[in-house]
Formats: structure tokens, C-alpha cells, sequence
């Protein structure tokens, strides 16, 4: 027997051979069973709620009283100057119309079947459908309207001058007709000018009437005009832009860094993307597959920054990681401008970047993302080795790192108590490159 499923009493199957084995002449009484089941598992007893259950007849939340308060506290009646309001606004059809409306809904319905919140969280859905929100409601199209006072058709020099103006619009700016014959003029026409075009819109999309201004046929949605309450709309263009950021795409970059736009967009010339690969991520949907960038950033005078982004599209990932070097940028020390203090390496993974100074003339001898980190920075005399790995984003990165932990001569010598001279601009009088 398995004690993992309910079984029969074992009392009753004693019972029942005792009354089987009997052979006396009275008939045998009916073995008794026990239908009491047997499971190896504590019997459980019926579960109680663990707050009780009160209705709301028992709170006292639909007696009459408290449906009259409610509803002279959430409905109230019409006050005899909110009606003579009413009257002077609607017909004496629309008034009784209303009242009968009124006296149709029960305010008890609307007591227990209601549910209007009076938390400070509500969310403002109760209308009264007397004003026209422009972020909700559809603008009312007028219909029947009777045409503007000063309509009328061109006359026939208005309309000449119409069609002189569409042939000028016609006309190619890009093209200078002076000195060409007139086959040549007509060549160069049927190539940049569909003439059967334009003729079709003449004839369909061009009003013959004065001061008339129809709507546009688009199916663009039209915009929601300006000082709405609730909508947010960026502000205004800087003027110390002059218009070189009218969408303000720069507009968060430049505060941050404190660049103007037109310091900004001359970085852009100096960004460069060094790093660019594609990164898988497994989610329960399947493989999510972006773009990785890394790029940096410099001004050609001692600043260098790195960025890295990733999105779906490259060139938004590429945008990004631009942006972020710029935001980035941080000053690099240079010795007379041109190279590094002494020698110095960093180690990123499995890479090293080992840097040397270099004297005037000896140019970059470097890889090529080294070669233009070196370029961004403004070092035009250093040489560069890698003697072990060159995994492409930790060269970046150690090079990168080996540039920033440069140690300045100057501070050193603050720190030691000595005064610092540069040998070769005493013994050369300052002539040095």
C-alpha cells in the first residue's frame, strides 16, 4: 500500500473477515466500512480570511441618510440663479429636455455604482464638455460659411502676372543662360523642368481667385499653437548662435561644456571614430543586435576627450559617442607644445602602451588610432610601441591613460623644494623649436 494515496481504513478489512468467517444461521450483519481516508500528510482546516467581511448595509454606506448626503454633497441641485442662467443659454424645448434628463438618473445609482475618486492622486477626467481642449478635442469645422467680402476672380492682367511668376519659379537657379543659343536653352529646360508636371498643377492646384487662402491638402495633423497649458515647448534659439543651431540639437552639449556652437562644430573636424563593432545581446525575445562605437575628441592644443555609445542604428551610436568625447575633453600636459614629458605606459587588459619623447623633427611613429589620438591632442613628436597585445578599444584606452598620468616637471620640483631650468633654453639663449 502506497501511503502517498488515500486508502480504506485497515480497521474495516478486520471487520469485514470476522463477519464473513461467521457461520452461525443468523444472517451476517453488513461489514462496517470506514470511510474515513488516510493520507500521509496533516489534515488542514478550513482556511479563515484574516480581516472579516462587513457589508456595506452593515457600515451604514447605503442607508437613505447617507445617499441624501452624498448626493446634496457630489450633486447638488440647480440654485435659481445657475436656472435663469441656463434659460438664457438654451431653448424652453432644451430646458425641459435637460430637467427630464436630470430626474432620470437616480442619485442612488450614482452613489453605489459610482466610483468618483476624492483622493489627491484623482486624475482629472470629469468633463463638462462646455470648453474645447486643443490637446483633446477635434477643432469644429465650420460649415456654410459665407465667402470673405473682398473674394473675387483675376482679371486678365492679374492673371498674366500669375503665370509670368509660376514660369520664374520654373526657372533653374543653378543654371547661367547668358551667352547660350536657344536650342541650348531649351535642351538644358527639358532636362532640369517637367513641364508636364507643372502643367498639372497649374491647372488643378493653382486658385484662380484673389485673397483667398484655402487649407492645405495634407495629411499632416495640424499644430497645437503656442502658450498651451500642460505642453512643454523648447525655448527659443540663442541669438549668440547666429542660426548655426536653430533645432537646438547642441543645445544640452553647450551647457555642459560651456563651448559656444561655432566652437563646437569646429571640433567636429578633429572627432574621429576609432572603434566600431557589433554587439549581440540574448534576451527571451531572441538577439538584440547593436552598434559600439568609440570615438574621441580634441582641439589640436592640448585637450583630448573619449566617447563611447552604443544604439541599434550605427549612426546614431556614432552621433552619440561623438558628443560624449567632446563632453569629455580634458587637458593633456605637452613639452614645448609639440611632445610628452620623458616616457611613460599603461596597461589595459592584456595591452601596454609604451610612450617616448621624441626631439624636434621626429614626427609620430605610431599605429594608426594612435596616430590620430596624437593628431587630436596636438603631439607632433612622439614614438609609440605596443610589445604585447593590440586589441583595438584597450590600445585606445591605454593610450589614452598613458597620456593623462603624465607627471608635469613642474610639479615635481614644487614638490621636492627645487627650482626647475631648462638646460637647453640657457645654453641656446631661448633658441630652441
Amino acid at each position: 500500500m502506497s501511503v502517498a494515496r488515500p486508502a480504506r481504513c485497515l480497521l474495516s478489512r478486520g471487520l469485514a473477515a470476522t463477519a464473513t468467517g461467521s457461520k452461525a444461521g443468523v444472517a451476517a450483519a453488513p461489514a462496517p466500512r470506514c470511510h474515513a481516508p488516510f493520507h500521509s500528510s496533516a489534515h488542514l482546516a478550513k482556511r479563515k480570511p484574516r480581516f472579516k467581511s462587513i457589508r456595506a448595509e452593515e457600515m451604514g454606506l447605503v442607508t437613505p441618510e447617507k445617499v441624501e448626503e452624498f448626493t446634496k454633497k457630489n450633486f447638488p441641485a440647480y440654485t435659481p440663479e445657475e436656472l435663469e442662467v441656463l434659460r438664457q443659454r438654451y431653448t424652453p424645448e432644451q430646458m425641459t429636455a435637460l430637467e427630464a434628463g436630470e430626474a432620470a438618473i437616480d442619485p442612488k445609482d450614482l452613489t453605489i455604482q459610482g466610483r468618483i475618486r476624492n483622493d489627491p492622486y484623482r486624475l482629472p477626467y470629469l468633463d463638462d464638455f462646455s470648453r474645447i481642449l486643443p490637446t483633446v478635442d477635434r477643432q469644429p469645422k465650420p460649415k456654410n460659411l459665407p465667402p470673405p467680402e473682398k473674394l473675387r476672380f483675376m482679371s486678365e492682367e492679374e492673371h498674366a502676372d500669375d503665370l509670368e511668376k509660376l514660369i520664374e519659379e520654373l526657372v533653374p537657379k543653378d543654371v547661367n543662360f547668358e551667352g547660350m543659343t536657344e536650342e541650348e536653352i531649351e535642351k538644358v529646360l527639358e532636362e532640369k523642368v517637367n513641364f508636364d508636371m507643372a502643367e498639372a498643377k497649374f491647372w488643378d492646384e493653382r486658385s484662380t481667385l484673389v485673397d483667398y487662402d484655402p487649407p492645405p491638402n495634407s495629411a499632416l495633423a495640424p499644430g497645437l499653437g503656442k502658450n498651451l497649458p500642460g505642453i512643454a515647448r523648447p525655448p527659443p534659439a540663442d541669438p549668440e548662435d547666429n542660426g548655426l543651431d536653430s533645432e537646438g540639437n547642441y543645445r544640452d552639449l553647450k551647457r555642459k561644456t560651456g563651448l559656444s556652437v561655432k566652437d563646437i562644430l569646429s571640433l567636429t573636424t578633429t572627432t574621429k571614430t576609432l572603434v566600431n563593432r557589433s554587439v549581440t545581446n540574448q534576451t527571451r525575445l531572441g538577439k538584440v543586435q547593436r552598434t559600439w562605437v568609440l570615438a574621441i575628441a580634441g582641439n589640436k592644443e592640448g585637450s583630448l576627450g573619449v566617447g563611447e555609445a552604443k544604439s541599434i542604428e550605427p549612426s546614431v551610436a556614432s552621433e552619440k559617442a561623438k558628443r560624449l568625447a567632446i563632453r569629455n575633453m580634458r587637458p593633456i600636459p605637452r613639452y614645448e607644445n609639440r611632445t610628452i614629458y620623458g616616457s611613460v605606459q599603461a596597461k589595459v587588459g592584456a595591452t601596454i602602451v609604451k610612450l617616448d619623447s621624441r626631439p624636434p623633427g621626429f614626427g609620430l611613429r605610431a599605429s594608426a588610432r594612435l596616430f590620430e589620438i596624437f593628431r587630436a591632442v596636438g603631439i607632433r613628436d612622439i614614438a609609440a610601441s605596443m610589445p604585447r597585445g593590440r586589441n583595438p578599444m584597450n590600445s585606445v584606452k591605454a593610450c589614452v591613460e598613458a597620456l593623462r598620468s603624465q607627471r608635469d616637471p613642474e610639479q615635481i620640483a614644487i614638490g621636492r623644494g627645487k627650482k626647475m631650468v631648462d638646460l637647453r633654453k640657457v645654453y641656446y639663449g631661448g633658441n630652441v623649436l
